[in-house]
């Protein structure tokens, strides 16, 4: 099969082309020249083009989406029109306008679009959700909370620059903030809404957004949710808690010997790859809006930060 790279604008796509490199044949588009060298270097036999409509004429099978989210929406209109289904690399929006642009192209092909924090596909996550939800339907579960732990010292060296842009990427309440409102929207559903935000720079200082945030949710149940992202940090992981009567259950989310597979990355190629043969997308548009709507609304709502942090 053709699998088509529409940018490389993070580590993602990357990772996504080790997953896939045993599988596929690859063709790429990228405009700057030293990551698309760097892809080239590892993927030697991947064909380069000089746009995305370039990429498009070759027919793809399936396409990974990946350049930085204020012209987004343009290229996946370019990718709906020609057809494959497509993985967009999160997040695909991180303002409200770019998430207008964004739901007028993907939700008349929703189910050819997956965009996704690869932390939904990893094992110990996808063990435990359904039990949880399950939990949640009945009315055990009254509050929910999810920490993620990842660093953003690189920022700081001017790394990726518009990602640490609020206004372009949305900083660490979106980037980071996504993979938290991603996991508890899909144990809970896309009914929620933000109810605060706050931010803060702890260590990081040459950042333009912040390193250390938190976001208040609520469902239309009434279950409550706390999303807590900590960009100062010495080690990755991600935990989600369910509080119940009696207990609060924890599932743990962490690399391990095989991060390719402990953090989701493998299991979300494998949902793509299910799309390719046909299958639609396994995560409902309507998730994907919701939750970043949720981020979105943080991004605006938290305060100016202070003097000092």
């Amino acid at each position: 099969m053709l699998i088509a790279f529409a940018g490389l604008a993070t580590s993602h796509p990357f990772t996504d082309a080790r997953s896939l490199a045993s599988r596929a044949e690859f063709v790429v588009w990228e405009e700057d020249r030293e990551r698309l060298d760097r892809f080239v270097a590892e993927h030697p036999g991947v064909r380069v083009v000089g746009g995305p409509g370039e990429l498009l004429d070759t027919r793809p099978d399936g396409v990974v989406l990946t350049v930085p989210t204020p012209g987004l929406a343009a290229v996946l209109g370019q990718v709906v029109q020609a057809g494959p289904p497509c993985f967009v690399n999160k997040p695909a929006a991180a303002t409200r306008a770019q998430l207008d642009a964004l739901d007028a192209v993907a939700a008349p092909a929703a189910g050819r679009i997956l965009s996704t924090s690869v932390l939904r596909f990893a094992p110990a996550f996808a063990e435990a959700a359904d039990g949880l939800a399950e939990r949640a339907a009945r009315g055990e579960v009254h509050a929910v909370r999810a920490t993620v732990r990842h660093d953003v010292g690189l920022w700081a060296t001017g790394y990726n620059p518009w990602q640490d842009d609020p206004a372009e990427g949305g900083g660490t309440l979106v980037t980071m903030g996504i993979h938290g409102v991603e996991l508890l929207v899909a144990l809970l559903g896309p009914d929620v809404r933000l109810a605060g935000a706050a931010r803060a720079t702890r260590a990081h200082h040459g950042l333009r957004s912040e390193d250390t945030g938190v976001l208040a949710l609520r469902w239309d149940s009434g279950i409550t949710g706390t999303v807590e992202v900590l960009g100062v940090s010495e080690v990755e992981s991600y935990t989600v808690a369910a509080h119940t009567a009696r207990s609060t259950e924890t599932i743990a989310i962490e690399g391990g010997a095989d991060t390719l597979d402990g953090l989701g990355y493998r299991g979300t190629i494998d949902a793509f790859l299910a799309m390719v043969g046909g299958a639609p997308s396994p995560v409902p548009w309507e998730q994907t809006r919701a939750i970043l709507a949720v981020l979105a609304a943080a991004r605006e709502a938290a305060p100016p930060l202070q003097p000092g942090g």
